[in-house]
C-alpha cells in the first residue's frame, strides 16, 4: 500500500492537487486553506462575536427534551420545533448581549477562579471532596463537554454578578408596602351557613347511560400508556463499601492517624471586610482609629462591613478549623492571641480585619466510640477508589454486551427487573428522567441495545434495557366504571350544591333568615380563621365592602360542601412600620423592583445591540 501511495504522488493527478494549493496559497496564504477546514458556520453575530451552529443545534436538543419532560406524557409530535428554535436562538443573543456587556465592565473569571468554583460544588464530591469521575460524569450526563461547561459557568457567574449588583438597588415606596400590609391585616365581620352533600344527596342520581355515554365521549382519557418491563443492574457506592472488610488493626492505625484531627483546634473569627479600591487604605485607617478610641469591634462591622450577613451579627463568623478560609485570612487568624486584632488583610473577596474571639480544642474521643464510624469511613474511601473504576468497566461492559447477564456476572452486580414504566417513569430508579428518556430512545427500545451507564444520585449508577414492550390500549367500559360514576357522582353533587347555596343567597338578599340555628357568627376575624375551610375564608375576604348598612350576601362552592356567606363589615388593617412584618414586605418589594430594574436593562442591550441573523 506504501508503495502505492509512493507511485501516486508521482502521477499527474497528485501534481494538480499540489499546483492548486500553491496557487491557493499565494493568493489567498495558509489561512484560507486552514479556514477553510476549521471553520464553524455561524447562525448569528451580535457584536461582531459569532453564535456557532454547533452551540445552537446542541441547545436546541436540550431545550426540546426539557419541553418534552414538561409534558404529561411526552409526544414528540407536539413539540413546535420551528418555536423552540427561535426561543433558542433569541435566547442565545440575550446571552451573547449580556456576556459581552460583563466582559465590557472588567468582570472575568480566570482558569483558577473556575476551578475553584468547580471543586466546591457539592454535586461533583464524594464525602465531602471534588471527585474528578463524578464532574465529568455528571457534565456528560447534561450533554455537554467538560470545556464547554467550564465557558457556560464562566458566562453565567460573571452575568451573575452584574444582575446581583443591579436587583440591590432597587428600592421600594414606604408607601406601598403600607397600603399592602392593610389589606394582609384587614378583618372582617360576617356569618356563614355551611351546606354539606348529605342535605342533596336526593338529588344526586347517575345512571348507566350517563355512564356509558361519558365513557363514549372521553375514550381517550382511558387509555393504558404505553409502557415496558425492563432488566436493570445499579452499581452503589454503599454496596461496594458493604463488601469491603477492614481489619480491627486497619481501624485502629487509623484512629491513631487521626487522632489528632479529632482534637483539632478550632477559632471563632470576626471580620470586619470593605471593598478593594482606591479608599480601601482611608477606610481601613478611619476603622482602625475608631477600635483605638474605644469604639466596639461588633459596631463597626455593622456600620463598614460589606459582609451584610455576618455584619448583622457584630462581624461573627462562628468556629472555624484549618482549611475553611482564604489561605492569607486563615494565616492572620491562626497568628492572633484571644481577643488580638489584626492588620489589613488582602484576599480575593477584599481587604479584612480580624479579630480572634475564642479558641477551642476538641478532647479525643474513645476509640470505642468511633470504631464504627471510622471503619466505614475507611470502607466508603477504598470503594469510592474502587466506584471510578468499576463505574468505568460496567459502562464498557454494557455498551459491548447484548444483555445484562454478562456483565453482571462479570463484575459481581445482580440483574434486578421492573414493570409498568411509562415515558412518565416507574418505581426507582426509573423515576429519573434521564433514565426513562433513555429507555424509551429508539436504540433501547426498538433496536435492543442497552442504555448507556446513567448516574440517578450521587454514587448511584444504573444501566437497563427493555425485556417487554407494551403499546398503549384502549381499556374497557367495565375497567373504569366506577372510576366514571365517582367522577359523574362528584359533578352532580358540586351542582346540586350550588344551586341550592344560590337559593339561599336569594333568600337572605329577600330578607328572610333560612335554617336561623345553623349560622356561625365571626367577628374581628383576620384572613387565616380558625375552625373555618379555606375555601370559605378565600370567599369572604374576596367579597366587596359593604355600602352603609347592607350586608353583602355571596356563596362558595368547595369539593364536597358550599357555604353561604354574610359579610357586614370591613375593619382597615393596623401597620405598624417598625415591625419584622413590615420590613420584610418592604425587602420583598424592593427586590421585586431590582429584578423589573435588570429586566429593563436587559431589554436596553439588547435593543441596542447590533444583530446579524444567518
Amino acid at each position: 500500500m506504501l508503495q502505492d501511495i509512493r507511485d501516486n504522488a508521482q502521477g499527474t493527478i497528485a501534481k494538480v492537487i499540489i499546483g492548486l494549493l500553491i496557487i491557493s496559497l499565494s493568493i489567498w496564504g495558509m489561512d484560507a486553506i486552514i479556514g477553510g477546514f476549521t471553520g464553524e458556520p455561524e447562525v448569528a453575530t451580535v457584536n461582531g462575536n459569532d453564535i456557532t451552529e454547533r452551540e445552537f443545534l446542541r441547545t436546541v436538543q436540550l431545550e426540546t427534551q426539557q419541553r418534552l419532560m414538561q409534558m404529561e406524557n411526552p409526544d414528540p409530535s407536539l413539540v413546535d420545533e420551528d418555536q423552540v428554535r427561535r426561543d433558542v436562538l433569541e435566547a442565545l443573543i440575550q446571552e451573547a448581549v449580556l456576556t459581552q456587556d460583563a466582559a465590557n465592565q472588567g468582570l472575568e473569571l480566570s482558569d483558577a477562579d473556575i476551578d475553584s468554583l468547580i471543586t466546591q460544588m457539592p454535586q461533583f464530591q464524594v464525602d465531602g471532596q471534588f471527585n474528578r469521575d463524578r464532574f465529568v460524569a455528571t457534565v456528560r450526563n447534561l450533554g455537554m463537554g467538560v470545556a464547554e461547561f467550564r465557558e457556560s459557568l464562566r458566562k453565567n457567574y460573571v452575568v451573575n454578578q452584574i444582575r446581583a449588583a443591579i436587583a440591590q438597588t432597587g428600592l421600594a415606596v414606604p408607601a406601598q408596602a403600607e397600603q399592602l400590609l392593610a389589606i394582609q391585616n384587614q378583618t372582617r365581620d360576617f356569618r356563614v351557613l355551611t351546606i354539606d352533600a348529605d342535605t342533596v344527596a336526593d338529588q344526586v342520581s347517575v345512571s348507566d347511560a350517563d355512564i356509558e355515554a361519558y365513557y363514549e365521549d372521553n375514550k381517550d382519557q382511558f387509555r393504558k400508556p404505553e409502557q415496558v418491563s425492563a432488566a436493570y443492574i445499579t452499581l452503589s457506592l454503599d454496596a461496594l463499601a458493604s463488601a469491603i472488610e477492614i481489619s480491627d488493626e486497619e481501624v485502629r492505625g487509623y484512629y491513631d492517624e487521626r487522632a489528632e484531627d479529632f482534637a483539632r483546634e478550632e477559632r471563632r473569627a470576626a471580620h470586619i471586610l470593605i471593598e478593594a479600591g482606591a479608599e480601601a487604605e482611608q477606610t481601613m485607617a478611619t476603622i482602625q482609629q475608631r477600635l483605638e478610641e474605644g469604639e466596639s469591634f461588633a459596631a463597626l462591622a455593622e456600620e463598614f462591613s460589606v459582609d451584610t450577613v455576618s455584619a448583622r451579627e457584630g462581624g461573627d463568623l462562628g468556629f472555624a478549623g484549618r482549611g475553611v478560609y482564604d489561605e492569607a485570612f486563615e494565616q492572620a487568624l491562626f497568628s492572633l492571641e484571644e481577643g488580638e486584632t489584626s492588620g489589613p488583610v488582602e484576599t480575593s473577596f477584599g481587604v479584612h480585619l480580624i479579630r480572634l474571639e475564642e479558641v477551642r480544642r476538641a478532647d479525643v474521643p474513645a476509640f470505642a466510640e468511633l470504631e464504627a464510624e471510622l471503619r466505614d469511613e475507611l470502607a466508603r474511601a477504598r470503594a469510592t477508589e474502587r466506584f471510578a473504576e468499576v463505574r468505568s468497566q460496567l459502562a464498557d461492559a454494557a455498551y459491548a454486551a447484548d444483555d445484562l447477564a454478562g456483565p453482571a456476572s462479570e463484575l459481581g452486580l445482580e440483574v434486578q427487573e421492573v414493570s409498568g414504566v411509562t415515558r412518565d417513569g416507574g418505581p426507582g430508579p426509573f423515576d429519573h428522567a434521564g433514565l426513562v428518556r433513555q429507555l424509551f430512545s429508539d436504540d433501547v427500545l426498538t433496536g435492543g441495545y442497552n442504555t448507556e451507564l446513567i448516574d440517578v444520585e450521587n454514587n448511584r449508577a444504573v444501566v437497563a434495557r427493555v425485556l417487554e414492550y407494551q403499546e398503549p390500549r384502549q381499556l374497557e367500559l367495565a375497567d373504569v366504571e366506577g372510576q366514571i360514576r365517582d367522577l359523574l357522582t362528584s359533578r352532580a353533587t358540586r351542582k346540586a350544591l350550588d344551586d341550592r347555596a344560590a337559593e339561599l343567597v336569594a333568600a337572605v338578599e329577600a330578607g328572610e333568615q333560612p335554617m336561623a340555628d345553623q349560622w356561625q357568627g365571626f367577628e374581628g376575624e383576620g384572613r387565616n380563621v380558625a375552625g373555618l375551610d379555606p375555601f370559605i375564608a378565600q370567599a369572604v375576604f374576596s367579597l366587596p365592602h359593604p355600602e352603609g348598612e347592607q350586608p353583602v350576601v355571596g356563596k362558595a362552592l368547595g369539593g364536597s360542601e358550599a357555604a353561604v356567606i354574610v359579610l357586614s363589615a370591613v375593619n382597615p388593617g393596623e401597620v405598624q412600620d417598625d415591625n419584622p412584618e413590615y420590613r420584610q414586605l418592604q425587602q420583598f418589594l424592593a427586590q421585586l423592583e431590582g429584578q423589573r430594574e435588570y429586566q429593563a436593562y436587559q431589554q436596553y442591550l439588547r435593543n441596542t445591540a447590533e444583530v446579524e441573523r444567518n
